[in-house]
């Protein structure tokens, strides 16, 4: 077994605490882990690969995994047994918002991010960076996010390039950015540095010629802003009004846009982030009819939660993130398009400020709330549960929506989201039996309270591990901040994800 020793900055001797880690010493910051080569051999488990559901044990080797059968022999390796539990490729969330800083700053960081992450069954994060300084390069970004992830992540974890302006010099350096393992931009519709059509298409083009992506924040900007105006004006500044400002209309338009353009520049890659309306869902479901290459997300909030969340002046600040939580009628909605394929993704867009802190600069006024919820830790227990668990999803559809989708649309297929040979042994167990009732206080994610407050799910992780190593078993943390890898994407040939 490991030989487990202490973060590595006193500073987050506070989160060991928190989350169980084993702290031998005082004295004993900044030692290195002991390589684990062990063979490790998961037996008796339901293995859930890509095209089936096996019966049977996985060999690790070395960080892979070297065999699925039957009768496997782990030749004096260590023996974890999977009786009764899923096996499954550990979770990839592509939508999270760590550290990010919109004036105030979310309370997550790296750290505490990626641990809440991979107690939830997560094993590799892609996060969306915020904006940099007016003016600044593309690469200025990913320097400043290299700078907070070094040494922190206890998962894997990528990072997706952020578009502010667009010039021929941005252009060209998308294909830097793409050797330095950023095959994803995103862009905005809304927000300070919205980007308008002419330039969308220019980077639709772009990221199309050299296999990147576009991931786009669908709400139109113009509705926006007139319809907060206009609550602001007549008074009506109480959280219910938060979605009212940004009504499904206003996403509908920019997703159709989107579409619109990105037939226009050759069925250019798109994907679409936190679809949350039932009108984006028939219109993607049409796009990819027609041939075009997009690609859609949602999120577990927009599965479970709705808009009567708003109803509680108080409370209902918790709930303010963009898009808003619609009415009851789009959960079917956007659950039908998970099992038809027209929502390739659940991600989490987890950005997380206190309910107590931050979010109190908007119990006067929704409109100086700083939006975003956490996520990252409840996503796998609550799909399964939702999914799985009740009928929704067979176990091969979860791993889809969960690991292998997300891992083969942003450039990390088959190294990640899939257990076959010769792939990272990220796994998660997962126990399908067990129920939990989600509380703040068996979490952790650093902010102060949970949207999923009082719901209980069945089928809960039970241990997730990340090229071989357990990061959480036993409800404890089994490795020290910086253990995690960062993963050089690759560029993608999107037209194969369509067939």
């Amino acid at each position: 077994m490991i030989s487990l020793c202490s973060f590595r900055e006193e500073e987050d001797s506070l989160t060991a605490k928190k989350v169980g880690y084993s702290m031998e010493s005082e004295n004993i910051y900044g030692c290195e882990m002991q390589e684990d080569r062990m063979k490790k051999l998961i037996k008796n488990g339901t293995i859930v690969l890509e095209d089936k559901v096996i019966q049977g044990d996985l060999l690790i080797e070395d960080e892979v995994i070297a065999e699925i059968g039957q009768n496997l022999d782990a030749e004096g390796g260590q023996i974890i047994d999977a009786t009764g539990l899923v096996v499954l490729p550990g979770g990839i969330d592509v939508h999270t918002h760590f550290n990010i800083d919109v004036g105030v700053r979310a309370v997550d960081d790296f750290s505490t991010g990626t641990i809440a992450a991979a107690f939830g069954g997560t094993t590799t994060i892609v996060d969306h960076m915020g904006f940099g300084p007016k003016g600044c390069n593309l690469h200025h970004q990913l320097g400043v996010y290299k700078g907070y992830t070094n040494g922190k992540c206890v998962t894997d974890y990528g990072i997706h390039g952020v578009f502010q302006d667009i010039n021929e010099d941005i252009l060209k350096e998308t294909e830097v950015m793409m050797a330095d393992g950023v095959s994803s931009f995103k862009m905005y519709l809304t927000y300070d540095y919205k980007l308008e059509d002419a330039d969308t298409l220019k980077v639709l083009n772009k990221l199309k010629d050299i296999g990147g992506i576009t991931t786009v924040h669908c709400e139109n900007d113009a509705i926006i802003h007139y319809l907060r105006d206009k609550f602001v004006a007549e008074g009506k500044t109480e959280a219910k009004y938060h979605p009212q400002s940004r009504p499904p209309y206003c996403e509908a338009e920019a997703v159709d846009r989107m579409i619109a353009l990105a037939k226009a520049a050759g069925k250019a890659p798109l994907y679409i982030v936190h679809v949350s309306a039932k009108e984006s869902v028939n219109l993607i479901r049409e796009a990819r009819k027609a041939g075009d290459t997009v690609f859609g997300e949602t999120c577990p909030q927009y599965l479970v939660l709705d808009e009567s969340r708003y109803d509680d002046p108080v409370e209902g600040l918790k709930f303010i993130l963009s898009p808003p939580l619609r009415a009851k009628e789009h959960q079917e909605a956007i659950w039908q398009g998970i099992k038809d394929g027209t929502l390739q993704v659940i991600a989490t867009d987890h950005c997380s400020f206190d309910f107590h802190g931050d979010k109190q600069n908007g119990k006067d006024d929704f409109t100086k709330c700083p939006n975003g919820a956490p996520g990252v830790e409840t996503r796998m227990p609550i799909v399964f549960s939702e999914g799985v668990s009740k009928g929704r999803l067979s176990l091969n559809e979860f791993a889809a929506v969960t690991s292998t989708n997300p891992a083969k649309i942003f450039g990390m297929y088959p190294k990640k989201g899939v257990l076959a040979p010769g792939s990272d042994a990220d796994i998660v167990l997962m126990n399908p039996d067990m129920e939990v009732t989600i509380t703040k206080n068996i979490l952790h994610e650093n902010v102060d309270y949970t949207p999923y407050e009082g719901i209980q799910v069945k089928g809960w992780p039970v241990m997730t591990m990340v090229r071989g190593q357990a990061v959480v078993e036993n409800e404890r943390l089994q490795v020290p901040l910086g253990f995690g890898r960062y993963i050089n994407r690759k560029p993608v040939k999107y037209t194969e994800l369509l067939k």
